[in-house]
């Protein structure tokens, strides 16, 4: 493989901040118009929940927009023959050389929702593992990925809930370092309800 793999994270996020904040925006204005209808009509107790959820979305929707920069920066994880890097001209770029490295893997944790109905899995959150070859030198050498270190040694970028990366990260490493590749780690369900 010589073509770069280049995964847009800022576009995924920006879709879904939208859609989300459209979304709790119009729930919130429909709670404060029923709050306010509600305070007319003299049902104070219907009013006041009403604010209260009114407020609560109108605040998402608001803080939303207060970070839409910090939101909407562009952010791409580029896999390419020299290496790996994380391109963020706003925020904190690192690249690290395939040969810094003794492996790379996936990790993911999936959400099992309960439902009366069924059980699904509605979410998979992943991550990017990088496994250093020599962690002390490493750590020196890349202080700019200090925030991605983990105890154990490994140095984790959240890819987010994007089960589709799997396949598109693990043909990439495949491609590029298929000695490094560790594979897909499984690190278990969480369980809510629906």
């Amino acid at each position: 493989m010589t073509t770069p793999v280049v995964i847009d994270i800022g576009r995924r996020d920006v879709r879904r901040v939208l859609i989300g904040g459209a979304v709790t925006g119009a729930l919130g204005v429909a709670a404060l118009v029923g709050a306010v209808t509600a305070y007319a009509d003299g049902e104070g107790v219907g009013g006041t929940i009403g604010l209260v959820i009114g407020l609560a979305f109108t605040a998402i929707t608001l803080g939303a927009i207060v970070n839409w920069k910090r939101i909407s920066r562009p952010r791409k994880l580029v896999l390419e023959m020299p290496g790996v890097r994380w391109d963020d001209p706003a925020g904190t770029p690192w690249a690290v050389a395939w040969p810094e490295l003794g492996g790379v893997r996936i990790s993911r944790t999936r959400e099992r929702v309960f439902h009366p109905a069924d059980s699904v899995v509605r979410k998979t959150m992943v991550r990017l593992d990088l496994l250093p070859a020599d962690p002390p030198t490493f750590q020196a050498r890349h202080a700019d990925m200090a925030h991605l270190a983990r105890q154990d040694g490994v140095y984790r970028l959240p890819l987010g809930d994007a089960a589709a990366l799997i396949t598109v990260v693990e043909r990439a490493v495949l491609g590029f370092a298929p000695h490094l590749y560790r594979g897909v780690q499984d690190e278990g369900f969480t369980v809510g309800l629906s």
